[in-house]
């Protein structure tokens, strides 16, 4: 599942614009820079990537299914849900 961590780290530092080396598993989306505008727009572009829908509550973040408490909750979350699709 690298290519799935590698791509989301990707699209996540290109909105933090930041080099996708910065990143770590531990960071939190805060940890990083992205606001939740910069977040909402990093699960559409998740989404459109993976083809797969995120039950993201951007209205309500913290009671959502989807955990984005840091980078590596995001990346087991989609990796989850690719495998869900195949």
């Amino acid at each position: 599942m690298t290519e799935i961590r590698d791509r989301i780290v990707q699209i996540i530092a290109e909105q933090a614009m930041l080099d996708p080396a910065e990143l770590k598993p531990e960071m939190s989306p805060q940890d990083i820079g992205i606001d939740s505008m910069g977040l909402v727009e990093s699960i559409f572009a998740i989404e459109e990537e993976f083809d797969i829908s995120i039950p993201f509550n951007a209205n309500d973040p913290e009671n959502s299914d989807f955990d984005i408490s840091s980078l590596g909750a995001i990346i087991s979350a989609v990796e989850k849900l690719v495998a869900a699709k195949v």
